[in-house]
């Protein structure tokens, strides 16, 4: 059986991913340092799977505690979700996405370099494409200069990886996310974030339940039929399988190179209107939002071709926007605070 780490593996993609793997048969080590999950997430994911996790909380951007970590583990394969996540908030804080973001992933790699590990699963983003020519968005699209930090980290955390590959002969897949949302169909999982939501749909659900005043739509000026910006929203369960797909590519050497990337998503664009309508319509309550000004870093729209990734990967989406959605404010209502 296979020992896989997965870092940020308390988080919301991290967690369903920890699910899945579970539900693989794989056998897995969790590494989280709880800045954006509580450890209660723990019990909820043995609760899904009959299987409890084993659990370090870990800061990777200490290097003695990732070392001391590999020093007394034995680790068969990485799946690399640990980041600083929100567009928004790394315009205002930089120097801590770039410490947090590209620290962390050269500690891990210098430590697969050292002890001759292989498999590493990269949890890159769409954000690499920047504001794309041509959409739906293929792989070929050219990477272009990052409209946020966060972009950037992903961007240089791609080119990082591609290097490492290169000289150390490791193997590795991105997968390049647009926006997840949703929630484990038992509701013991999802996206809950510590303090004010830096995503769309949690702070989506936490107006309608009562916890914020109002939701804030950045912006109806853009190029778009209703002038709000357009993503493509993917389940985090369609999500998460897309990553055992990735691992399974390399354990099983079907991989053509040995840095490989695949744009992961439904296919499909919805604005923020859009997400607003269908929350109303499938869950009965009325959404209390205003127009303001555009965000620094946000893009006009996003969203995927997938074709090659359901080809590779023989993966391909499942769930609808609505599924996303009701799943997400079931989670919602369980965690009222």
């Amino acid at each position: 059986m296979k020992r896989i780490l997965v870092t940020g593996g308390l988080g919301f993609i991290g967690s369903h991913t920890v699910v899945e793997l579970q539900n693989e048969g794989f056998e897995v080590v969790i590494i989280d340092n709880l800045s954006n999950t509580s450890i209660g997430v723990l019990d909820k994911i043995t609760e899904i799977t009959g299987k409890k996790p084993t659990f370090y909380q870990i800061d990777l951007r200490k290097k003695e505690e990732v070392k001391n970590f590999f020093d007394t583990n034995k680790i068969d394969g990485i799946i690399h979700f640990a980041a600083f996540k929100a567009v928004g908030e790394s315009m205002q804080k930089p120097l801590d996405y770039y410490e947090n973001n590209i620290g962390s992933l050269v500690y891990l790699l210098e430590e697969m370099r050292d002890r001759k590990l292989d498999y590493f699963i990269f949890s890159s983003s769409c954000t690499v494409y920047g504001q794309a020519d041509e959409l739906p968005i293929t792989e070929k699209a050219p990477v272009k200069k990052a409209e946020s930090v966060y972009g950037n980290t992903k961007q240089i955390g791609e080119e990082i990886i591609k290097d490492a590959c290169k000289a150390y002969d490791l193997n590795s897949i991105a997968l390049r996310y647009f926006n997840p949302i949703g929630a484990h169909p038992s509701i013991k999982i999802g996206e809950l974030p510590i303090g004010i939501p830096q995503n769309l749909i949690p702070y989506v659900t936490q107006t309608a339940a009562g916890i914020r005043k109002e939701l804030s739509v950045f912006g109806d000026d853009y190029d778009t039929e209703d002038g709000t910006a357009v993503r493509d929203y993917i389940h985090v369960l369609d999500l998460a399988k897309a990553h055992i797909a990735a691992l399974k590519r390399l354990i099983n050497k079907t991989n053509k190179e040995n840095f490989e990337f695949f744009n992961v998503g439904t296919g499909k664009g919805s604005s923020v209107l859009d997400v607003i309508k269908t929350f109303e319509r499938i869950t009965g309550e009325p959404l209390n939002y205003k127009i303001v000004g555009r965000r620094e870093g946000d893009i006009t729209a996003a969203y995927a071709d997938t074709t090659i990734a359901n080809k590779e990967l023989n993966w391909k989406t499942e769930k609808t926007l609505e599924e996303a959605l009701e799943a997400a404010w079931k989670w919602q209502q369980q965690n009222k605070s």
